[in-house]
């Protein structure tokens, strides 16, 4: 049976990543160093391959419950435990680079945290982004669960948290788990209700971020705020 370490160097997935980047490897090399070792007749990519087969590509398997995960051949409790671990570490790092920036100064950084807490969950989230006077993040929250509308989200809480965290601004966002980031009536008419009632109390919206699969709709560039 041939190895890995029995390809041309070039091709190995860990000294194509030393020699150009991260970013050169495809989703199946790059899980294969998350696994290390393949399985019996298979090598590391060949079983990624078919992991990335049968979830139907790298997000769905990342995003999936620890029972289907572990059920795959060649995977396992400590290997849902690492991949949690690394995807936390993740979200941290992006968080921690929100923290010392101003974030209208750099909207993809923004972007790509809310994206990272929020896209994978099944269910609809409502969260904010809380903000001091020099637009530096404070803190996350979710807030509400459940379909978003003017029935699920009360205004009166978020203007409670951010009183509570003493917030100059808000970014508000959503998820659409069924994948499309197109606003709806409902995310535009709740819009407009949260202006109007954190303005009440001196705090801006800034955005309203609509997190979709492919895509992150934001209301601000839409003009719809």
């Amino acid at each position: 049976m041939h190895t890995i370490r029995d390809w041309p160097a070039a091709e190995r997935p860990r000294e194509k990543l030393i020699a150009h980047g991260p970013a050169a490897l495809s989703d199946a090399e790059l899980l294969a160093i998350f696994l290390r070792t393949g399985v019996n007749g298979k090598t590391a990519v060949d079983l990624a391959r078919e992991l990335l087969q049968a979830f139907g590509g790298l997000r769905p398997l990342l995003a999936a419950d620890r029972r289907r995960f572990c059920d795959m051949h060649g995977l396992g409790t400590a290997s849902y435990v690492q991949l949690q671990a690394v995807l936390e570490m993740a979200r941290r790092h992006l968080q921690e680079q929100l923290q010392r920036e101003d974030v209208l100064e750099n909207p993809d950084s923004t972007r790509r945290y809310l994206a990272s807490r929020l896209r994978h969950l099944p269910h609809e989230v409502f969260a904010c982004l809380f903000l001091d006077t020099r637009h530096r993040v404070i803190a996350f929250e979710e807030l509400f669960r459940g379909t978003i509308d003017g029935a699920s989200v009360h205004p009166r809480e978020v203007v409670k948290h951010a009183l509570h965290h003493n917030a100059a601004a808000l970014i508000l966002a959503h998820n659409h788990p069924s994948g499309v980031a197109e606003p709806s009536r409902a995310d535009i008419q709740l819009t407009r209700r949260l202006v109007d009632a954190l303005a009440l109390v001196d705090i801006r919206i800034l955005d309203h971020l609509i997190i979709g699969d492919a895509e992150t709709v934001s209301l601000a560039e839409r003009g719809q705020l």
